[in-house]
């Protein structure tokens, strides 16, 4: 009896088991979704970063808007050239060479340039440090805390705070973005990777009242906006702002900038150059001056005694 119950039982199961298996296989043909060859491989050569630098929520977006020509081929930030040539290749199009941007951190308030309020002793993190009255310790309300919030979310270690100021290496930031949205006080901004002048200062209060915050910090004299020929930098307020669609990345700017907050890799070669023109200009001029009352005198009749 019970031999004739276990075979049973292994027959009943068997018949469902074939029946289930049978419905499966229909409702997993009708119902079954199909696969983008080509939204499979963009999202292959995708790096998988799922920052959302490009735009879209994840790269599984992205490798769908690929596919379906709603995002560009070069379109990942995180992946530069070489990817946007794989995706180009799959795709059957002309790969466009991105122009490459990395973030910069538009502050020189470092430990030694700034006042301190108090002595802050809570959490290590600028989202954190906003809700404390003064918005951190440092006397510049709107500069960069240091306590690394942006460091904390980069996935590249691109970015680290050096005297008590973030600083980004161009050369490791893949530009996604991920830094700008921790910084609460929204002093990071994406620049062109090419880019070599920029204001390190975003206080716009008049020149007095940021001195008294910072060393650092632009004081609004406009002698940069003068010096420029590209009409490439105005005054927001108290402070000085490059439109890098113009910057020419001579260096001018920097070079005249009183209290060197503008940043130029040749700004000293510039300082020394400007101020030797100025010099031989001075001693030209004194020449020029000299030879012409020596001329006036030699030509001045001589009285008689």
């Amino acid at each position: 009896m019970n031999t004739v119950m276990i075979i049973t039982s292994m027959l009943v199961v068997a018949a469902v088991g074939i029946v289930v298996g049978f419905g499966l296989g229909i409702f997993g043909e009708k119902f079954k979704v199909e696969v983008d060859e080509k939204e499979a491989a963009v999202r292959e050569a995708l790096p998988g970063n799922n920052c959302g630098a490009c735009g879209f929520a994840g790269c599984d977006a992205m490798a769908k808007a690929i596919a379906s020509g709603q995002a560009a081929v070069n379109g990942c930030p995180v992946g530069g050239d070489g990817v946007a040539a794989l995706i180009a290749d799959i795709m059957g199009v002309q790969a466009e060479a991105a122009d490459k941007k990395v973030a910069y951190v538009r502050c020189s308030g470092t430990c030694d340039a700034t006042k301190a309020k108090y002595n802050y002793s809570g959490i290590k993190d600028c989202r954190m440090a906003t809700v404390v009255p003064g918005a951190g310790d440092k006397a510049c309300s709107v500069g960069c805390m240091g306590f690394g919030s942006c460091v904390q979310v980069c996935e590249f270690d691109a970015i680290h705070v050096v005297n008590g100021v973030a600083v980004v290496d161009k050369d490791a930031c893949k530009a996604c973005g991920k830094c700008i949205d921790a910084c609460p006080q929204k002093l990071i901004q994406l620049v062109p990777y090419k880019q070599d002048t920029f204001v390190r200062c975003v206080n716009k209060d008049k020149g007095p009242a940021v001195k008294a915050v910072c060393s650092n910090g632009c004081i609004g004299c406009t002698l940069c906006t003068k010096q420029c020929k590209f009409d490439a930098i105005h005054m927001d307020g108290g402070v000085a702002v490059i439109d890098y669609s113009k910057c020419k990345n001579c260096g001018l700017c920097a070079a005249v900038c009183p209290v060197k907050v503008i940043q130029h890799p040749k700004a000293e070669q510039l300082r020394e150059a400007i101020a030797k023109k100025k010099a031989a200009d001075a001693a030209k001029k004194k020449a020029e001056l000299e030879a012409a009352k020596a001329a006036e005198a030699a030509e001045t009749p001589k009285t008689e005694a």
